[in-house]
């Protein structure tokens, strides 16, 4: 203790400094001066740590608001809005799914239309658009489309078509369906004794419900801003999970293997980390993140991990079997994985509208479900994020599990993978393109340094196909599915490429259009918030009721999955 005396007359000796100059500063000060300064300061220092921690970061609210300034000067701003006009016109009006649209049915009829009337108008509407999925001609979006699956569905949706898990004690066999989806569905990603989930209506909301259960986890554990660490390749739902649960998102970069950058992770996580994030795969390139390297980050720092198997998650539980096996695992066999979330209605193959949300614990589940005790109609209580659920696509899902069974998705398994390596191997003899990372499951992505890869897109879109495009890097994919594998289309998608490819080279200096030219624009433009305005009117289209005053095409569409 005596070692420590110099240090405590030196600590003194600052001490009696400090007071003395803040003694000299207030000497001639009022007491209600004196006050009034304190709690201005204190204030002043309240609003500025409010101001400096936000969810958004100071850099980026800086960014926006000076974008915001910029667009109210008077020459500046008219110039950027004639803009924004020219680009919110040609969205407008060159929206495929508007094109040929000449009315609109904007009122009840008076009479209620007979059934035959119905199912000839709804046969007319279900022919509607150019693009013909049944051709295997389009990414993604429908995985099986199998007729004999299609008059199975139909015949389960009708005997459930009015029931509601919402009612256990009215349904007790939805109940049942309901449990035993989720129970298999762990059982497939070796979840334990303990593992349990729910099913929900999709992806996203698989996404929210463990976003949100981590939140609330994190609320307890004394986080008050919680901080999620994503990829930037990772889901879209994760922004949106973060905009409405007030989680601050924090991007992880890739590595240029479009691996998430596992170091920047670990540089990323602090105090108020309240979950991590990888993708097996995910949706732009289908890489599989590292999940064994970022779990053991997860254990280290006791926070919940979550793997979003959303897109190919019935896939990969099947790949060991099929002959294909993934080189690293990726699910509750992962010591740190707490959560899994997968899609049914994809690769699973039922109807669209179903998808599961795993946990390898039920105190996690815990903090998903919603209970209002204190409601006048009754104690509240809801799993997700919807009360009533349509029973009719629980029991599909179920059927379709059931039907197809696990010698069934292995054989799709096989034939889907055997599929995506043929065309992989023979895109990858094409000197203009190359294949981003080293895609292990369905996705194949596509990029090059000789043209603007968005002309190929076009060039496809002509002959029919129907691909994703995709932006940071500038890139196109095809997400390989059952109607891929049926004879010829693969090699038919190579020929097309290789032929538009060709007629590309011709006049490497001709400018590309369509959607393509627009999300070339969309990249190059630094205010964010300009790109999600042109956005909100693709989004408002999708509502539209007035006839289009322009007959223009757009080639492709914003997104599929």
């Amino acid at each position: 203790m005596d070692a420590l005396i110099p240090y405590k007359e030196i600590l003194q000796m600052y001490w009696e400094k400090a007071t003395g100059f803040v003694n000299a500063q207030c000497d001639g000060l009022e007491p209600w001066q004196l006050i009034g300064l304190t709690l201005s300061s204190t204030l002043i220092g309240v609003w500025l740590h409010g101001f400096l921690f936000q969810s958004e970061s100071l850099a980026s609210r800086t960014k926006k608001q000076f974008f915001k300034l910029l667009r109210k000067m008077p020459f500046v701003g008219a110039i950027i809005q004639k803009k924004i006009d020219e680009a919110l016109n040609d969205v407008t009006s060159s929206l495929s799914f508007l094109k040929d649209e000449k009315d609109y049915i904007k009122a009840l009829p008076e009479q209620g239309m007979s059934q035959p009337e119905v199912l000839k108008k709804m046969k007319e509407y279900s022919s509607k658009g150019d693009v013909r999925w049944q051709d295997g001609k389009v990414s993604g979006t429908v995985y099986s489309g199998e007729e004999k699956l299609t008059h199975l569905l139909v015949k389960v949706y009708e005997e459930f078509a009015w029931s509601n898990p919402l009612h256990p004690d009215i349904f007790p066999g939805l109940r049942k369906m309901e449990a035993e989806v989720v129970r298999v569905a762990c059982t497939l990603f070796n979840g334990g004794p303990n593992s349990c989930g729910a099913m929900t209506s999709g992806g996203t909301e698989s996404i929210l419900m463990a976003c949100k259960a981590y939140r609330d986890l994190a609320y307890e554990r004394g986080i008050k801003q919680p901080e999620m660490l994503v990829p930037v390749s990772a889901h879209a739902a994760f922004d949106k999970a973060a905009h409405y649960f007030g989680l601050k998102l924090i991007h992880i970069p890739l590595t240029k293997a479009m691996e998430v950058d596992v170091q920047a992770m670990r540089r990323a996580i602090s105090k108020n980390t309240a979950m991590l994030v990888c993708s097996a795969p995910q949706f732009p390139h289908g890489i599989m993140d590292p999940i064994e390297e970022v779990a053991e980050l997860a254990v280290k720092y006791k926070i919940p991990f979550h793997v979003d198997a959303c897109l190919g998650g019935f896939l990969i539980a099947f790949m060991d079997k099929a002959g294909f096996p993934l080189k690293h695992p990726f699910d509750f066999r992962v010591k740190g994985v707490t959560s899994i979330s997968a899609d049914t209605h994809k690769y699973g193959y039922a109807p669209k509208g179903s998808s599961v949300v795993l946990y390898s614990d039920k105190k996690y589940r815990s903090y998903q479900f919603f209970i209002a005790p204190d409601w006048q109609g009754g104690i509240y209580a809801s799993p997700s994020v919807a009360g009533s659920r349509p029973g009719g696509i629980i029991a599909a899902c179920w059927a379709t599990l059931m039907h197809i069974g696990e010698s069934g998705y292995v054989e799709a398994t096989k034939r889907i993978i055997k599929t995506a390596r043929f065309i992989e191997s023979e895109l990858r003899k094409i000197d203009s393109i190359f294949i981003l990372g080293k895609p292990e499951v369905s996705v194949l992505s596509i990029g090059s340094d000789t043209f603007d890869i968005y002309r190929l897109s076009n060039f496809l879109a002509a002959k029919g196909w129907n691909l994703n495009v995709l932006q940071f890097p500038s890139s196109i994919h095809l997400c390989i599915t059952q109607l891929h594998t049926k004879p010829g289309v693969a090699e038919q998608f190579l020929k097309d490429v290789k032929d538009s490819i060709e007629d590309i080279m011709k006049d490497l200096s001709a400018k590309t259009t369509g959607m393509g030219a627009i999300y070339g624009m969309a990249q190059s433009v630094p205010d964010r918030s300009l790109v999600a305005e042109i956005s909100q009117a693709y989004l408002d289209g999708l509502y539209s009721t007035d006839v289009p005053c322009s007959e223009k095409h757009m080639n492709g569409s914003p997104r599929h999955h």
